[in-house]
């Protein structure tokens, strides 16, 4: 981890986390929808630093909160129909969300990138992990590091 990623006694206004692959195969609040193990890590690492708000980064949707009902779908980051940077300034700036600091941004290059666009000061803890295996223990021992247990 580089200094801008350490979050000792942060606690970020927003924490956007990706959403997943595997999902429910009927319609469900975000917070149920995405069911696999990567974004769970990534869902109890966010709730670790207790942040003032959470989102999830749909790759159909874009910004989700977590009661927001959604339809399964299968589409990944990156592809043709998926969320555009552009887009997603839209829903931050309706949110009035484009303006918060701290930020933090828990997920692969592509849901960072997604991200930075619209905050570029946002800490990205797992930058520089290497694949999913070091991203999930980098995510388990961030959860221990933010709860202290």
């Amino acid at each position: 981890m580089s200094a801008n990623d350490h979050l000792d006694c942060l606690r970020p206004e927003l924490v956007v986390i990706p959403c997943g692959s595997r999902k429910l195969s009927a319609p469900a609040p975000a917070a149920d929808m995405y069911v696999g193990s990567y974004h769970r890590a990534c869902r109890k690492a966010a709730d670790a630093l207790q942040s003032e708000r959470l989102l999830i980064l749909s790759a159909r949707h874009g910004l989700l909160d977590l009661d927001e009902v959604i339809e399964p779908y299968d589409t990944p980051h990156g592809a043709a129909d998926a969320i555009t940077a552009e887009v997603l300034l839209e829903q931050a700036t309706r949110r009035g969300i484009v303006f918060l600091d701290p930020v933090v941004a828990l997920g692969g290059a592509r849901h960072v990138d997604l991200v930075r666009a619209i905050w570029p000061h946002a800490r990205t803890p797992l930058a520089g992990a290497g694949g999913m295996g070091q991203q999930m223990a980098r995510l388990a021992a961030l959860r221990k590091e933010w709860t202290g247990i």
